[in-house]
């Protein structure tokens, strides 16, 4: 057996112990494994083949030890006086992040928001596949994207989820629609949502909901640009 198919067997392996619960890794651990899978992306683009953590924390503004202390959770990657292949890296981040196997999506809501999610080119090379958009507006049903993703009624949410083995459900409805597409969401069997409707939703035990208040964003811009004002005008 190789080294890579050794390293990539670690990289499984520690993959379907988190799954079964046996280790907890952090939400933020997870979130700096995307980054450095970005990173590595744009690395492999510029043609670099090997890359040091210090190399790489320099260039991208990251922490050199966080780096190696993150991956080290994962497996031994790097190379002593070499630092870490960068395609062979992006290949481990890949499966443990579960991109390897691919991940299909359905959007509820085909507003503009949901629209321009459901036409976004960049879900598809990360490994998401926009697999189904949902509304309730029987004038939209049967539309199809700007993607080529058709527009399906909600009464065919459960059927189609099976169907398309829909890993993750994108909310993009009211307010006062997402308790209930989350309840028909979890009835369904998803266990992952992302939510970009404002307001507090609850999940059952089991269940990742991950919210993008936008508002929220925006508003912690402005506290900051509020502040910087009134720093000036006590000067």
């Amino acid at each position: 057996m190789t080294a890579q198919n050794k390293l990539g067997q670690k990289a499984g392996g520690r993959r379907d112990k988190m799954a079964k619960g046996g280790d907890q890794v952090s939400e933020l651990t997870a979130s700096r494994l995307s980054v450095y899978l970005r990173c590595l992306n744009t690395l492999d683009v510029a043609g670099v083949k090997a890359v040091s953590s210090r190399t790489m924390a320099e260039q991208f503004h990251l922490n050199a030890a966080q780096i190696r202390k993150d991956l080290a959770y994962f497996g031994e990657f790097g190379v002593r006086g070499v630092g870490y292949h960068v395609r062979e890296l992006k290949r481990h981040l890949r499966v443990i992040l579960g991109l390897d196997r691919g991940v299909r999506v359905a959007v509820v809501g085909a507003g503009n928001l949901g629209l321009a999610l459901a036409n976004y080119p960049g879900f598809h090379q990360e490994g998401f596949e926009i697999a189904a958009l949902f509304d309730i507006d029987r004038s939209k049903v049967g539309r199809k994207s700007r993607g080529g993703v058709r527009i399906l009624d909600m009464v065919e949410f459960r059927k189609v989820v099976k169907r398309e083995n829909i890993g993750i459900v994108v909310l993009a409805v009211p307010a006062s629609a997402a308790q209930d597409v989350v309840n028909v969401s979890v009835a369904s069997g998803i266990r992952a949502v992302l939510n970009f409707s404002p307001g507090a939703l609850k999940v059952a035990p089991g269940v990742k909901l991950k919210n993008v208040d936008l508002t929220v964003s925006l508003e912690s811009l402005s506290f900051f640009l509020a502040r910087g004002e009134s720093d000036e005008d006590q000067d």
